[in-house]
Formats: structure tokens, C-alpha cells, sequence
């Protein structure tokens, strides 16, 4: 039976008079990989950062593995968000720094570990992105996929429960996008994650979801399988992940 790790329940989110999350429920196991999709400007990267505690709501609950986020202060929510990690849509990488402290940032700041162990940890998560090569080099020197997967590496430093992605293959080309897909595919197995990504992108949802859940008018237009959401009649969803512009959504 799975088990419940992540319940969001009635959640609302407001930014001025712009009404962005209308009370959006959604429960993850543990161990899922889910993808949110939607349209720009749907509230998918403001959901991610509610689940962290970046932002608060103004209505609503986020329940991680029992707890209520929206009611820690911030060393509680210091505590929980060791047990994330992120990879952002730019990838976010410190131009100054070499990809080596890029990986090796978050490990030094927490003061748990020395040199010695975390030059361990960033050799051995690079490796699992297949970069022990980039070790030396600058952010400067990386294509865009590179950068995205020292991102990756990045993430998972301190080993966190639940990944989340931005956009992971934003501003890459097809190739370079399937290669960071099987990534995490790859990674999801191989870590034991929750996982939880959202995109536009549909080729990428279809290959890394075990669940796609898309937004639509601040709340949950739909819930379920690619294979489900790939058969389904709601012609909302059939717009988006066709691509039409001919249908129910008209911006």
C-alpha cells in the first residue's frame, strides 16, 4: 500500500489582487516521481516553493511526512529543508566558483563535514551525473547541460528524500533534454526519491512521471497516470498536452 508522505490540502496563494492558487489538493507517496504541469504563470513554481516554506500560504495546509510546514518556525523549517533538495531552472551555479564548490557549497555551509569528506561527496555525485571530468572546471566552461546536471549534483549532496525539479530541460535541445530525463529517471531508482518536477514540456512528463497532475485556474484540472492522461476526455487537458490553440483555453 503506498504511503503518504506529502498532503496538500485547500491550499490558497495570493500575490496582490493576481489569485494564483484557489485551493489546490494533492497527496504523494513516498517514493513517486510526479510532474505538474500547466500554463505559464499557473502557480507550478509556486507550489514548489510552498512546499519548502519559502513563501507562505494564505490559506491551507502542507503536510510533510506528518508535520505541518506552514505552522514551523524557522529552525523547524531549517530542519526539513536538509531533507530537499533542488534543482533550479537556470541551474544557479556561482560563476566564481569552480564546479567542484558549485556541488560542494551546501555540505561546507551546514559545518557537518570536512574537506576531505566532502571532496569525497562531490567526486561521487558527479559521477552518478556522469561529470567527474568537469571537477575543475568554471561554470563557464559547461554547455547548458552540463550546468543543469552540476545542478543536479548539487542537489543531491547531502543525500535529501524529495527532489525537486524547475524546469529541468528549459532552454535545452531535444538530445540534451532526454539525456537530463534518463538522468533522473536513473536517479529516482537509484536514490529512492520522492520526486516532483514541473514543466511545460510534454515529451519530458510523459517519460519521468509515475502521476501528472496539471493546474488550471488555480486548482487541480487533473490527476492520474501518463497513460491515463493520454486517453482522457477532458478537452482542457487534451488542449494542453496536445499543444492546440483551438479549445476551452483562450490565454
Amino acid at each position: 500500500m503506498a504511503e503518504s508522505f506529502i498532503h496538500i490540502q485547500n491550499l490558497h496563494k495570493s500575490f496582490g489582487s493576481q489569485n494564483v492558487l484557489k485551493g489546490v489538493n494533492l497527496t504523494i507517496n513516498k517514493g513517486e516521481s510526479i510532474v505538474i504541469i500547466g500554463q505559464s504563470g499557473c502557480g507550478k513554481s509556486v507550489l514548489l516553493k510552498l512546499l519548502v516554506g519559502l513563501i507562505e500560504p494564505d490559506k491551507g495546509e502542507v503536510i510533510f511526512d506528518g508535520e505541518d510546514i506552514t505552522k514551523m518556525n524557522f529552525s523547524q523549517l531549517s530542519k526539513v529543508r536538509k531533507r530537499f533538495g533542488v534543482l533550479f531552472q537556470s541551474a544557479a551555479l556561482f560563476d566564481s566558483m569552480k564546479v567542484s564548490e558549485n556541488v560542494g557549497l551546501g555540505l561546507k555551509e551546514s559545518r557537518e563535514f570536512d574537506k576531505d569528506v566532502i571532496d569525497k561527496l562531490v567526486k561521487e555525485k558527479l559521477s552518478l551525473v556522469n561529470l567527474e571530468k568537469a571537477y575543475d572546471m568554471m561554470p563557464s566552461e559547461l554547455s547548458g547541460g552540463m550546468k543543469k546536471r552540476v545542478g543536479l549534483a548539487r542537489a543531491i549532496a547531502h543525500k535529501p528524500e524529495v527532489l525537486l525539479y524547475d524546469e529541468p530541460t528549459t532552454g535545452l535541445d531535444p538530445i540534451t533534454a532526454d539525456i537530463i530525463d534518463n538522468l533522473i529517471v536513473d536517479l529516482d531508482k537509484k536514490l529512492n526519491v520522492t520526486s516532483i518536477a514541473v514543466t511545460h514540456d510534454m515529451k519530458s512528463a510523459f517519460k519521468i512521471a509515475d502521476r501528472i497532475v496539471m493546474l488550471h485556474k488555480g486548482k487541480v484540472e487533473f490527476d492520474g497516470t501518463p497513460d491515463e492522461i493520454e486517453k482522457t476526455n477532458n478537452e482542457i487537458v487534451r488542449q494542453f498536452i496536445t499543444g492546440s490553440a483551438i479549445g476551452p483555453i483562450t490565454e
